[in-house]
């Protein structure tokens, strides 16, 4: 699957609402509970929509082997977003599209999670703060793994920022990013 442009990143129901409607086929649920999230994805599966969910903030949802059955065969995500080597890795084998979450707060824990990055080998890299060109290079560069960027993207410049560093697409839950 081939990621690109602003991925909406839904926080609200109004927001979910909102995404449906809209012409982006991809979006991401970042904060939800296990029991709300069935209905999510299957209501926006009626509207041909591929969602990716971000595990480590879905509530009450333990991601080990079970939880990962859950939501691959049961809720039938398209992908994950973790920050955990292991979420990534099992991921991988339930053959969806895995990616992983950097938090580039300081040179150690970047060298730290490229080598996660490197065992792992996720289909995408999220790093963030999105806003860093020099950053999201340099972890293309070191790993060869596409990046999308995201947090605290607040404008249509910093969305071009990224792009022009080598992200392939934008993670944002600003709705009014949502359109661009």
């Amino acid at each position: 699957m081939k990621l690109e442009g602003v991925l909406p990143a839904v926080r609200k129901m109004k927001d979910f609402e909102y995404i449906l409607k809209s012409e982006h086929d991809t979006f991401i649920v970042l904060e939800t509970r296990i029991a709300q999230l069935p209905q999510i994805v299957q209501y926006a599966k009626k509207y041909n929509k591929k969602v990716f969910v971000h595990a480590d903030l879905i509530n009450g949802l333990k991601v080990d082997q079970y939880g990962m059955e859950f939501l691959v065969r049961h809720v039938k995500v398209d992908g994950i977003i973790s920050t955990r080597a292991n979420v990534i890795s099992m991921a991988k084998k339930s053959n969806i599209v895995a990616i992983q979450r950097l938090f580039a707060i300081d040179s150690s824990a970047i060298e730290k999670n490229i080598e996660l990055i490197k065992k792992t080998q996720p289909d995408y890299i999220e790093v963030l703060p999105g806003i860093v060109p020099n950053v999201i290079s340099e972890i293309i560069e070191l790993t060869g793994i596409k990046v999308i960027a995201g947090g605290l993207i607040k404008t249509e410049k910093d969305i071009q920022n990224a792009l022009e560093s080598g992200a392939v697409a934008i993670t944002t839950s600003n709705k009014e990013l949502f359109v661009l």
